[in-house]
């Protein structure tokens, strides 16, 4: 088995209580010391390093160890093996042993051979299995042949677990020592089925303009083992991985809220990525979905805008002289929150993940009013969400003249008239528009006159709408080919 370096492995941390046994080649078997709490390392691509230090005895010589209650999303040519009490001490050969016991595996082992069924009326009939897949057919003493659905059958009898079956993943080494006694020893593996996400609470203030922000760390264990009394960190950013990853069961999860008063969690920046460490040991069960509050940030000035976006984004076509090109149909009109991640807003970095928003209705009592995903956002950076469409504003665009003068020239018109039916709120309404015939273009005219160039393709207009009312852009814009 080739080295690997440890500097590598274990600049982060992942570790797993492993049961290891070691015999000494013909001798029985020996259990060995309590582990220490392990070093576990999560990252959010379905993958996390396990890292634990114990001790065992070992004789001189090669010695069988067999490496039980490991998960069986482990990968087992990532495994790490170091004797620090002897520093020669290497692994010759490991194998990792996944055929699980169970009902299926028995019957495929015991084709052949004689099993004894017992079905729902009580009746025991044995004789040589034919075939146990799907219905269990045997063949008595006397050469009769017998078949029993499986939903007849209520128990099975063998005379012995076959060779080669197991009832846990177990990694088994051939560990050569140069002395013999105790040894403390490092291991460390990557498994797969351990995954975090980032999860927010937003509660928005009546009037719009701040919010409360809580962050919570969502740790997803399927990987087929418990950690128990772990060190927990969380590294935040997309790491290359050059293995295919292996899909995750869908299962139930426990789910397991842990609102610990802060500083809960330490942040700092580690490589190129963000770190997060629980200040405390805990126990992360499998099958257990457990959640860690990792940020609270109160009264973050915020900015609610209306957008009305109905045309098609440029997509680096060549000249499109269709005249029906570039509507969506859309008459709704989107809202959206901006706020900032620096230290006049949040003041801290937000790993990818879910943000539910929530406002007091006028009882107090928080109503959902929307969700959104976000990418992984450093300090500093303006965050925007949409919440949803706007209930009272309406956005109509409808294109009011096409031309097409010569082979390389088209011009076009376009009205967008928009509608406010608030009681008595006046709205300021964003109205988007994006230039996608070609990348040649100029507004010959426009009203309002004063618009905005967002980008090489794109323009806006900010439009005030008065309460139960309604204003109008036009614009004419010409393409050259």
């Amino acid at each position: 088995m080739p080295r690997i370096s440890s500097k590598l492995l274990f600049g982060v941390g992942l570790s797993l209580t492993v049961a290891v046994l070691a015999v000494a080649v013909g001798r029985p078997a020996g259990l060995f010391a309590q582990n220490q709490g392990p070093d576990v390392t999560v990252y959010n691509s379905n993958i996390a390093l396990v890292k634990e230090t114990r001790s065992f005895d070992l004789t001189r010589g090669v010695n069988t160890v067999l490496v039980t209650d490991v998960p069986a999303g482990i990968l087992p040519d990532s495994v790490y093996f170091r004797s620090l009490t002897d520093p020669a001490a290497v692994v010759l050969e490991q194998n990792f042993e996944y055929d699980i016991v169970g009902s299926d595996k028995l019957l495929q082992k015991y084709g052949d051979q004689t099993i004894r069924i017992t079905t729902a009326d009580g009746a025991v009939h044995e004789g040589v299995l034919l075939s146990g897949a799907g219905d269990v057919i045997l063949q008595d003493e006397n050469g009769g042949v017998a078949v029993f659905k499986a939903d007849e059958i209520r128990q099975f009898s063998f005379p012995a677990l076959p060779e080669g079956l197991i009832t846990r993943p177990t990694l088994v080494w051939a560990v050569e020592a140069t002395r013999s006694g105790q040894h403390q020893t490092e291991l460390a593996y990557l498994t797969n089925g351990l995954n975090w996400e980032a999860n927010y609470v937003l509660v928005l203030a009546p009037d719009s303009k701040s919010l409360d922000l809580d962050g919570w760390i969502t740790l997803d264990n399927r990987s087929g083992a418990t950690y128990r009394n772990a060190r927990l960190k969380l590294v935040a950013g997309d790491i290359q991985r050059a293995v295919k990853e292996m899909p995750a069961m869908v299962v139930r999860a426990e789910v397991e809220f842990m609102a610990t008063p802060a500083p809960a969690v330490e942040q700092r920046q580690f490589a190129e990525y963000h770190l997060y460490e629980l200040q405390r040991p805990v126990t992360i069960k499998d099958q257990q979905t457990k959640q860690v509050r990792f940020i609270t940030a109160t009264k973050v000035p915020a900015t609610k805008t209306y957008v009305f976006d109905a045309s098609v984004p440029y997509g680096g076509y060549g000249p499109i002289y269709d005249p029906g090109f570039g509507s969506t149909g859309n008459t709704k009109v989107d809202v959206r929150l901006t706020f900032n991640t620096g230290p006049q807003g949040v003041n801290a970095q937000l790993p990818r993940g879910i943000i539910r928003m929530y406002q007091a209705d006028v009882d107090g009592s928080p109503l959902l009013i929307g969700e959104d995903a976000i990418d992984h956002t450093p300090k500093g950076e303006d965050v925007t969400l949409t919440i949803g469409r706007a209930f009272d504003l309406v956005g109509e665009r409808k294109q009011t003249d096409f031309r097409r003068i010569g082979d390389n020239v088209v011009e076009e018109s376009y009205q967008i008239e928009l509608r406010n039916q608030k009681e008595t709120e006046a709205v300021t309404i964003r109205v988007v528009e994006h230039l996608s015939r070609g990348v040649n273009w100029e507004i010959l005219k426009a009203s309002p006159e004063k618009w905005e160039k967002v980008d090489s393709a794109t323009i806006a207009w900010e439009v005030p709408v008065p309460a139960k009312g309604k204003a109008t852009i036009t614009y004419t814009v010409r393409y050259t080919f």
